[in-house]
């Protein structure tokens, strides 16, 4: 009888063990050579080895181009901020009056204007008001 406690106090101890570290794990983030989770918020990119760093090491990426003072952009604000959240996709957000340098770099004539990068390149362009199902069915197409 005694051993059978000894036993079962064995088993449990090492199913708490096992737990531990699995929760530990999971806290941790990904593992070495994995794909770093995008960010549940957009990322603010101030200049071009900021977007090129973003741009590698996500898969997905939705860059928006954007200016404090433009109507659109503000309207677009929140419908960005659930695309971040609610998918796989990293958004990157550029203030193309801090960055016109970038801006002028990929073109942005009007804000808003995103840009889609996948795997590492420029996949789609989208200007002005865009509606959050044709920026999910966008990102969709690429993840």
């Amino acid at each position: 009888m005694a051993e059978d406690i000894e036993e079962i106090r064995r088993q449990k101890m090492e199913e708490l063990r096992n737990r531990d570290e699995a929760e530990a794990s999971d806290e941790a983030g990904p593992a070495d050579g994995a794909e770093p989770r995008s960010p549940s918020e957009p990322v603010p990119v101030d200049g071009t080895a900021e977007l090129s760093e973003t741009v590698s090491e996500h898969d997905v990426v939705l860059v928006d181009f954007y200016a404090d003072w433009c109507g659109p952009c503000q309207m677009l604000e929140p419908v960005v901020e659930s695309i971040a959240a609610d998918t796989d996709a990293t958004v990157a957000k550029v203030d193309v009056d801090a960055n016109q340098g970038l801006a002028a770099e990929y073109g942005v004539r009007g804000v808003p204007t995103l840009v889609l990068f996948a795997d590492g390149e420029p996949a789609e362009r989208l200007v002005g008001m865009q509606d959050e199902a044709r920026l999910r069915s966008a990102i969709e197409e690429y993840a």
